[in-house]
């Protein structure tokens, strides 16, 4: 019981950690993601008006006949085309990708590779804001030897 608890407090750090990153730094609309065992769910989230400009499921009645189980990385992928044809249909092209608490790996990264490949700019992948002022690390000393 205590690894549990451990693991859910490690998510719940992770998850504010990165929704404050990006709420914090971005301007664009956040997209937002939520996996369970069985599904996975996107929305596109406007926080300056707190409303849902965009969202798309696995479990979503026009999505459902064409993906069958919504809990892999296939039903990830077609969930990520569609919510870039609609993002892309109601004029939004950047959006911040939000994973939460979840590893950019497995059903996540699928869903923002196909999300990329259809056309939605959610930033480069895999790079980290650049900062200003980069200090060299000083060189160690080395040891004198007796």
């Amino acid at each position: 019981m205590k690894q549990e608890k451990q693991n859910q407090l490690q998510r719940r750090r992770r998850r504010f950690r990165v929704r404050n990153r990006i709420k914090r730094d971005s301007t664009r609309p956040r997209m937002s993601v939520f996996r369970s065992l069985k599904h996975i769910y996107v929305q596109i989230i406007d926080d300056a008006s707190g409303r849902t400009l965009v969202s798309a499921s696995s479990n979503d009645q026009q999505l459902k006949g064409e993906i069958g189980y919504g809990g892999n990385c296939d039903a990830a992928k077609t969930v990520g085309k569609a919510i870039a044809e609609r993002a892309l249909a109601a004029g939004l092209k950047q959006v911040a990708f939000d994973r939460a608490e979840y590893k950019y790996h497995g059903r996540v990264a699928a869903l923002a590779d196909a999300a990329r490949d259809a056309g939605l700019d959610l930033g480069a992948k895999g790079t980290e804001p650049v900062k200003e002022e980069e200090k060299p690390k000083p060189a160690k000393k080395e040891k004198k030897k007796k």
